[in-house]
């Protein structure tokens, strides 16, 4: 999603519309079709060696260029789909199971929306980018602590203090994946203001001398679909709209808890009637009977056993999940780490040391060397 905006600075290069300019070919079945609009997939993918990932943050970005208008629709990656030759699952599964043109599909299904283009950005091209840029400056909301050693490659280390401050693409990364008691939705909230705020920052006039390294950072990081040309128009455009407003909306649903799973139920018909007014593209019979149909599939894939909750529960349950998570981590990381910083609690306040008892003039104790530190427990 960075990755896209960043080339916006250089959008004064091209005057001509390549984006916009649809060539003919044939429409998906079923699928709705913008035909003065354009609809991009933004995936956010956690890559690991000797593993293929998952697409940790999963975005549709709707551009009208005649309205000078975008909106963002984030997927949470607990949500609960249909994915072709692997049944119910969650969405995020999907880039497992067949890379980015599985997970193309599934959205394209659940949307019922095709998706004309697709955008992929790891995890370590995030950090890049996010450092070519100068950093954000982001208000972080409350303290966030996570860690656990067998997470990425060489551990995840969560720590930041509540309040204003500026971050590099290290401490970025752990804003935007912290994940607390409201689950997907909080993280989800951070990420769009994470967004934002690098919106700012790439309008702004400090941002001009590093153009240079952004546009060469940005072109080596990202998968796409999408031309340099079209890469710029695309941010140009999104940069326009940011003026009267960018929309930001989260895919609508509710909580659910399968088998001891949580995942996010999505709302098929108010999601579509929202996508349809979003394209401006009018509900016929055959939208109609597509959604009753696949609305009626997925209502009955749902076991009997699952367990609706409201959003307080599901903070309840989404708080015991993480922290569960966190002892585990902690066993494993004070088993086996060597790092002293992170057999430490760093809730822990740390313990008043007595005051040693003063020495007599004549006493002969030898002065503590300065190259040992002293005993004790001392808080992170």
């Amino acid at each position: 999603m960075v990755a896209f905006i960043l080339a916006a600075v250089a959008g004064a290069l091209f005057a001509s519309s390549n984006l916009f300019s649809k060539s003919p070919k044939p429409n998906k079945e079923n699928l709705m079709v913008a035909h003065d609009k354009i609809i991009v997939m933004i995936m956010g993918v956690d890559e690991r060696e000797g593993d293929v990932g998952r697409s940790d943050t999963l975005m549709v970005a709707t551009l009208d260029p005649k309205k000078k208008k975008a909106a963002l629709l984030s997927i949470p990656r607990d949500t609960r789909v249909k994915i072709k030759g692997n049944g119910f699952d969650k969405i995020n599964a999907a880039y497992a199971y067949g890379g980015y043109k599985l997970t193309q599909d599934t959205v394209e299904n659940l949307l019922g929306v095709e998706m004309e283009h697709y955008i992929i950005i790891n995890i370590k091209s995030f950090k890049k980018i996010i450092d070519a840029i100068g950093g954000v400056d982001i208000n972080v909301e409350k303290r966030m602590y996570y860690e656990d050693i067998w997470d990425d490659d060489g551990g995840l280390l969560i720590d930041l203090q509540p309040g204003m401050q500026h971050m590099d693409g290290d401490t970025a990364i752990t804003y935007v994946r912290y994940r607390d008691e409201e689950g997907d939705i909080g993280r989800i909230a951070r990420q769009q203001k994470f967004m934002k705020a690098v919106m700012d920052k790439i309008t702004s006039p400090a941002i001009i001398p590093r153009i240079p390294a952004i546009i060469k950072e940005v072109m080596s990081s990202i998968k796409t679909d999408l031309s340099l040309r079209q890469l710029i128009e695309f941010a140009t455009t999104l940069k326009e709209a940011q003026r009267s407003g960018l929309q930001t909306e989260m895919l609508p649903g509710k909580p659910l808890y399968i088998d001891g799973i949580s995942y996010w139920i999505p709302d098929l018909s108010k999601l579509r009637t929202t996508i349809a007014n979003t394209l401006d593209v009018p509900i016929n019979n055959n939208m109609r009977n597509t959604l009753e149909r696949d609305t009626d599939e997925y209502e009955n894939s749902i076991p009997d056993n699952a367990k609706e909750i409201d959003m307080d529960e599901a903070k309840r349950l989404n708080k015991k999940e993480n922290e569960e998570e966190q002892e585990k981590a902690k066993r494993k990381t004070k088993k086996t780490s060597t790092d002293k910083n992170l057999l430490k609690d760093p809730y822990e306040k740390e313990t008043p040391k007595p005051s040693a008892p003063k020495q007599s003039s004549s006493s002969k104790a030898p002065a503590p060397s300065p190259g040992v530190p002293s005993a004790g427990k001392t808080a992170y």
